[in-house]
């Protein structure tokens, strides 16, 4: 009987040091190049969950568009062919459409408002939604407030932007947005140089450090501080691979993916004014000052496209900042 029960407990202790030593490969998915946020955010993941597991979680990072666009990477994450994400939110609405109400045009006035409603119950209640898609929502970080470029004119007020064919991300709302502003919107896949540089397009409208990482100081002249949309990333997971994974390893991607968005969203905000003072010496021709009530006065209406989650989110974050 003894020795049956020491064969027993060697035969469990081998069961579960095997459990735990099992390993997890994470391919991660991102459209931008390693000198960007993006990618240094989703490194930034990568060291510090391969140092919690001790090596058992494996994370390969696939940058510059190799695995897809957005939305590619997106349906992939749902059929777990990748395992994580660094999504910017516009192409997530057709997936999660909550996620819509933070795209709402000049709905943050600040940095402090965004983390006040993102990282608090609002912000998780929007990121629960992901699973209804077959994904994960671990946690907001940034691309930061949006901004007009364009090669074509000056831009200060809203009437400026008649006619301007404007590259958007492929979001129905964002081309909903432009069309209301009188331009002419054109959905388009990550990266755009090219297409600037031939004038296939006029303008594209982004962060102020993908503006300079991607040098389209280059092939676009004007340069507008609409800050008319705060522009959220989302580390987005694959479902199907988060359940397969053992608790403290579930609770190791929600640690790791907050630490990586706290750090990258510090850094794109230290950096701020440096990429507009480099915009100002590459030439661009920039308008500090541009009237936005005339762009919010085109826009309001807009807000009679919310319906379902979105409007509900949306209304919730328009009381929350109201009180601010």
């Amino acid at each position: 009987m003894r020795r049956y029960l020491l064969l027993v407990v060697v035969f469990l202790v081998f069961l579960s040091s095997s459990v735990f030593a099992k390993t997890y490969v994470i391919n991660l998915g991102i459209v931008t190049t390693p000198k960007t946020f993006h990618y240094k955010a989703a490194m930034k993941f990568k060291q510090i969950v391969e140092k919690e597991s001790k090596g058992n979680i494996k994370v390969i990072i696939h940058h510059s568009g190799s695995v897809g666009n957005e939305t590619d990477i997106l349906q992939q994450l749902q059929m777990n062919a990748l395992q994580m994400g660094v999504i910017t939110a516009g192409p997530i609405d057709k997936f999660v459409p909550a996620i819509k109400a933070i795209e709402f045009p000049f709905l943050f006035s600040s940095y402090k408002q965004v983390d006040e409603i993102l990282d608090g119950k609002i912000g998780r209640a929007i990121l629960n939604e992901f699973p209804k898609a077959g994904l994960i929502g671990y946690h907001f970080l940034e691309n930061g407030f949006r901004n007009l470029t364009n090669s074509v004119r000056p831009v200060h007020s809203a009437k400026d932007v008649k006619g301007l064919k404007i590259r958007v991300m492929n979001s129905q709302f964002q081309v909903a947005i432009w069309r209301a502003l009188g331009a002419n919107p054109t959905p388009m896949p990550w990266p755009i140089y090219t297409q600037l540089a031939q004038h296939v397009i006029d303008g594209q409208e982004n962060p102020l450090a993908v503006i300079y990482q991607y040098k389209l100081y280059e092939v676009q002249k004007y340069l507008t501080l609409t800050r008319h949309v705060y522009s959220a990333l989302v580390f987005v997971g694959s479902k199907k691979f988060y359940d397969t994974l053992p608790a403290q390893y579930k609770k190791l991607l929600f640690k790791a993916t907050k630490e990586a968005s706290i750090y990258e969203r510090h850094l794109n905000r230290t950096k701020a004014e440096f990429f507009l003072e480099q915009l100002k010496k590459k030439g661009m021709i920039i308008d500090e000052h541009p009237d936005i009530a005339s762009f919010k006065a085109k826009v309001a209406s807009l807000k009679s496209l919310f319906k379902g989650d979105a409007r509900k989110y949306l209304d919730m974050i328009l009381a929350a900042t109201s009180k601010k």
